[in-house]
């Protein structure tokens, strides 16, 4: 069914004090796209993880830059892009292990990756050097 799409922004500075701010726009965006409400919990889990990840691994706790959280949904899907301009880096990089070995190695490396991937229907990064990092999360919404 065709519908009007509706488009979302938030910039705030990259700071962890503002992952409250952050899930609680991303909650909202998901309520009013008719995500259930577990959903609406896997989407809050994704997108802080990404904008953690940004202000840990892209600016360094740098709390003079921006993160940037866009969101558009019509009646099928939620779309989500967490975009930075920090220090990008090629997921195809980051070796996919267990994560039963993860957990045992105590190491954290590529468990946000994991996590996001497990709760989203669809994730793909775009990195365009020196410019900008973007992470595209998508989410269908089922209708009853």
């Amino acid at each position: 069914m065709a519908g009007v799409e509706r488009r979302f922004l938030l910039t705030v500075p990259s700071s962890t004090e503002n992952l409250v701010l952050i899930r609680e726009f991303v909650t909202t965006v998901g309520q009013q796209a008719g995500l259930e409400e577990a959903d609406v919990g896997r989407l809050e889990l994704a997108v802080d993880e990404a904008c953690a990840n940004v202000m840990e691994h892209a600016y360094g706790h740098d709390d003079t830059q921006e993160v940037v959280v866009r969101a558009t949904f019509d009646h099928e899907t939620l779309h989500i892009v967490v975009e930075d301009t920090g220090l990008g880096f090629d997921p195809g990089a980051v070796p996919e292990e267990h994560l039963e070995h993860l957990i045992a190695s105590r190491k954290s490396g590529g468990l946000g990756m994991r996590l996001i991937k497990s709760v989203m229907d669809e994730v793909r990064y775009e990195f365009v050097p020196g410019h900008k990092n973007e992470l595209h999360m998508l989410k269908r919404i089922r209708r009853p």
